[in-house]
């Protein structure tokens, strides 16, 4: 499809990529091995060309760290790197109901709502706990996995009774890569759930380390784990905490597709935490005394808006509260960027002949834009999107204005200025790195006629700047004449609708399926 924004014509083809690992790198005769002497298991594997990673757990039933050494191995020499060492992998569950509010149909199933906020009812939190310690070697070879458990869950600051939610420990290493991956696995027995979690390494050995991350500014902040400190939630670019120690580092981050459900604002909330008594309440939590002190990944409960909905908790299907841990000789710095090779730097790569384009975004700028003007603030500033988007290798930004803000059901005066100021910022914004193209989340007239039923939330584009009002009078006609604006439509109903579009050359599509 092709786009005009004032000197600027693009060629817009939409490429879809997922990826979660890198390509396998050969490492010769490499392989996922695990051993098992006692009660000790290691999980050896080749992660890097002369190094391999090394994780000793602990399976005696009274030893309540079972990580007992995470270490890299130069294999040319046998040297360790210990880079941490009797911690516990942590796991903390949140659990409250699923409803389905008006005005989703009734009949809809309340796994398919968005419109949703369970922390505005109650709900309880829970810590994970290993029992018995059972050991099972799922596979080796390119990949090992072993199982431990059972896992289970009770509710923090209960005085015994590990007995809510049960399931079991999964740890995965992949050959040639710096990567472990730890999996909290259960199944929801109740009806009607819905969740979050955090996870982490927790324990006293951890005193003395630093933990390092990437502040919002794109600076690098550190702090010393203690005994004293508190349990500190962080805002960090690139969803990633690292330990770090004299021997290297180990970097901390959530599965980048899956951990974060839609809210309905894109803030940061601090998705990451350090200190002492995550999720604390006196006594022995977690399996890990009180005083310990961790790093991890978070999910806030609250936050983003009127609509939190959290994930979903249906009866019977597994659950994997997944954390990836990278180890690194290195750095914070260095295993931060590790991290980033898994996400091309959180940037989409660019692709010769294509441009990328995203499009569903609520920004607001263009009644932001005509306050300022209107008091007389010149020249208008330039927003912080258009460098976000810049930063992200984004080519094109399809934008859906006036969705809580502007006067979308005005009959004509007052919308169409709004549409005219909408049209302007795009070309005002819009340059030859960054096209800026107009669009609406429109909620009408495109969905199901029957009473009590939400009408349809879709986007729409067109290849020029398109002049329409969402209502019209009786005896109005479908398409007036302005002498400034030019085709002024009128769309009053599902065939107006799509008359304007196949009159246009516009696309409609749906915004969404869960409403």
């Amino acid at each position: 499809m092709q786009t005009r924004i004032g000197s600027h014509v693009w060629s817009l083809t939409i490429v879809v990529t997922l990826s979660l690992f890198p390509p396998h790198r050969a490492i010769a005769d490499g392989r996922c091995e695990v051993r098992r002497d006692g009660d000790r298991a290691t999980i050896s594997w080749p992660c890097a060309a002369g190094e391999s990673g090394r994780l000793t757990l602990d399976l005696r039933q009274n030893e309540r760290m079972l990580f007992e050494r995470i270490e890299i191995v130069d294999d040319p020499t046998g040297k360790a790197s210990l880079l941490a060492e009797k911690v516990i992998p942590a796991t903390y569950l949140v659990v409250g109901s699923r409803e389905n509010p008006p005005p989703t149909p009734p009949e809809m199933s309340v796994f398919n709502v968005f419109f949703d906020n369970p922390a505005k009812r109650p709900f309880e939190t829970y810590s994970s706990m290993i029992q018995s310690k059972t050991f099972r070697i799922l596979s080796q070879g390119e990949r090992a996995s072993v199982a431990l458990g059972p896992v289970s869950f009770a509710r923090r600051g209960s005085s015994g009774g590990w007995n809510r939610y049960f399931g079991e420990l999964v740890v995965t290493v992949y050959a040639g890569s710096r990567l472990i991956q730890v999996e909290t696995v259960f199944t929801m027995t109740e009806d009607r759930r819905a969740f979050t979690y955090d996870a982490g390494l927790a324990g006293e050995s951890l005193v003395g380390k630093s933990v390092a991350w990437m502040d919002t500014e794109g600076k690098f902040r550190r702090q010393t784990l203690t005994l004293d400190g508190r349990d500190t939630p962080e805002a960090v670019r690139h969803r990633t905490i690292v330990l770090e120690g004299d021997a290297g580092s180990i970097a901390c981050f959530p599965p980048p597709h899956q951990y974060f459900f839609p809210r309905d604002w894109t803030d940061n909330l601090k998705t990451v935490w350090h200190g002492k008594d995550h999720r604390a309440y006196p006594g022995d939590i977690h399996g890990v005394r009180a005083s310990s002190v961790g790093f991890g990944i978070r999910q806030p409960e609250t936050g983003g808006g009127n609509y939190v909905p959290w994930f979903n908790a249906p009866p019977g299907a597994e659950q994997r509260l997944s954390v990836f841990y990278l180890l690194s000789k290195g750095k914070a710095e260095e295993a931060l960027g590790e991290v980033l090779k898994f996400t091309h730097g959180d940037r989409f790569p660019e692709l010769p002949g294509y441009k990328t384009l995203t499009s569903h975004w609520h920004m607001a700028f263009t009644v932001a834009a005509m306050k300022q003007k209107a008091s007389g603030v010149t020249p208008l500033p330039v927003p912080d999107l258009v460098r976000v988007f810049k930063g992200l290798g984004v080519d094109a930004v399809h934008v859906a204005e006036f969705h809580g803000d502007g006067h979308p059901d005005d009959p004509g005066p007052v919308r169409l200025a709004e549409l005219a100021a909408m049209f302007e910022e795009c070309r005002r914004l819009s340059d030859d790195k960054l096209l800026m193209i107009p669009g609406e989340e429109a909620n009408l007239y495109l969905g199901p006629r029957k009473p009590g039923r939400n009408p349809g939330h879709w986007l729409e584009m067109f290849p020029r700047p398109v002049y329409w009002t969402m209502k019209r009078a009786p005896n109005q006609p479908f398409v007036e004449v302005d002498p400034k604006l030019g085709n002024v439509y009128h769309v009053g109903g599902t065939e107006d609708m799509f008359e304007l579009l196949k009159r246009e050359n516009g696309l409609a599509w749906t915004a969404h399926g869960r409403f």
